[in-house]
């Protein structure tokens, strides 16, 4: 069985996600999406609102959700998984992407990495750029799946507001 794990912090989720996810599932007997727990930075969601999320958004039977921390080669390893697949939006992603990629290898000799060049009508989308437009009470729909838009700007909006002035601030 091919075993693939396609990592990242999905806070949240967009549609270039979900457009590296369902192009890695046909490349892989068995793909696990990897929720990236990094207790130094700082997310909108926790990491069991983004597993949720992720399973809301994504519903075939060859597709796991869930947590890690640690290594991922050692994941990887452990898991069985033969390959990690990264989605590049743009050359600055492959220059930091490689780097890892050269790295899990070293730790993990049987590991691949799989770079999907992600489509070109989300070239543009980040996680972050979909935070900060919530955050001015923009309209995302165009950028997460239909199926959590509304959880996700509730909670995206709800943080751009200051509590005390009730003025809105930007992320950062």
């Amino acid at each position: 069985m091919k075993i693939g794990i396609y990592p990242g912090s999905f806070d949240p989720v967009t549609l270039g996600h979900l457009d590296i996810i369902s192009r890695a599932v046909k490349v892989f007997d068995h793909l696990i999406v990897a929720v990236m727990v990094n207790p130094q930075k700082h997310c909108s969601f926790t990491a069991e609102e983004r597993i949720t999320l992720i399973r809301e958004a994504v519903q075939d039977d060859n597709i796991e959700v869930v947590a890690f921390d640690g290594l991922l080669a050692d994941y990887a390893k452990m898991r069985q998984a033969t390959a990690i697949v990264k989605g590049l939006r743009a050359l600055s992603d492959f220059e930091y992407e490689f780097q890892m990629a050269l790295t899990n290898k070293k730790l993990n000799p049987m590991l691949d990495t799989l770079f999907l060049a992600t489509s070109a009508e989300y070239m543009f989308l980040s996680s972050s750029m979909v935070k900060q437009v919530a955050s001015f009470g923009g309209d995302i729909s165009a950028f997460v799946p239909p199926s959590i838009l509304q959880e996700i700007q509730e909670r995206l909006s709800r943080r751009s507001f200051d509590g005390n002035t009730g003025n809105r601030r930007g992320l950062s």
